[in-house]
């Protein structure tokens, strides 16, 4: 793999796993997620425009255009589904849940719908997966009275799934057409229906309890939304050189970022044990999609 695919992941993760925090700590995850891609498809949409018009304005392929409105309305979904699990657990519970399915939802579609075959690395890939999705969840406390899962559990592996599906799409499209054009067509799209999302349906929320509650500034917004887009067009601008079942993978190193972020600065464990849990499971599940990136 080219170093600079590996730079581009790199910087990627640190950019994401950033957004991340904002929106978590917001008060609000999906005010923030709505302000943000609105921010900053007012700021980046020009530059990508006048960027168009000084290339000589290259053509745009038809199935590019469908390919990125339909990415930006899958991570329509994803925001929304991501903001509802962030209002009910914690980050360090729900980001390692939603990033970690992710990638086991991909080799389950292969496998089951392709027939396609996991190798020993894939396989132990799939087991560390499973393992630390596992640890992060904890259902065995159902064995003990308590509950099978937390109320964000369902929502974070719903929102994995969205992740699949719109990483499929964008892997086709961005090969189609340059990755900052791509993500030109699809982040307006996102940005027009999370707005739409929040008149028609009034999804807003007030957070969890320990999170601010002040309604997060348009400042705070523009920054998070800046910072997942610069995360997704170094992506896209990944999957334009390397397969999907290596980049996908590589991606989820925030993990244990947002995983450490959650239990260390906002408290989010229950004692240095939790803290040490919900790390080395962090770890398992970015290990384990090492291993299946290894195995493609």
């Amino acid at each position: 793999m080219p170093p600079i695919v590996l730079a581009m992941i790199a910087v990627a993760a640190l950019m994401h796993a950033a957004w991340n925090v904002l929106i978590k700590t917001s008060g609000d995850p999906l005010l923030v997620a709505e302000r943000g891609m609105i921010a900053a498809t007012i700021i980046g949409l020009p530059v990508a425009v006048l960027a168009w018009f000084a290339m000589g304005r290259p053509p745009i392929p038809p199935e590019s255009f469908a390919l990125g409105v339909l990415s930006g309305l899958l991570e329509v979904v994803y925001f929304v589904l991501l903001a509802a699990a962030y209002r009910r657990g914690g980050l360090s519970v729900v980001y390692p849940i939603a990033r970690g399915t992710a990638p086991l939802l991909s080799v389950a579609a292969g496998v089951l719908l392709l027939g396609e075959r996991l190798g020993t690395l894939g396989a132990l890939g799939v087991a560390a997966l499973i393992v630390g999705i596992a640890v992060v969840q904890r259902p065995w406390r159902f064995l003990g009275g308590g509950p099978l899962a937390e109320a964000a559990v369902p929502f974070a592996i719903a929102c994995g799934v969205s992740i699949a599906a719109y990483s499929t799409v964008d892997r086709v499209g961005s090969r189609l057409v340059e990755p900052w054009l791509y993500a030109a067509i699809l982040f307006p799209v996102t940005a027009i229906g999370l707005a739409a999302w929040t008149r028609l349906v009034g999804a807003r929320r007030a957070g969890p309890a320990g999170t601010d509650t002040v309604v997060p500034a348009w400042g705070r917004s523009a920054v998070a939304g800046l910072l997942a887009i610069g995360a997704y067009v170094l992506v896209l601008a990944a999957l334009a050189i390397a397969p999907l079942s290596i980049v996908a993978p590589l991606r989820e190193s925030a993990i244990v970022l947002v995983s450490g972020w959650g239990s260390l600065r906002l408290g989010e464990a229950a004692g240095r044990r939790d803290i040490a849990m919900r790390l080395a499971a962090a770890t398992v599940i970015v290990a384990g999609a090492l291993l299946l990136a290894l195995d493609s």
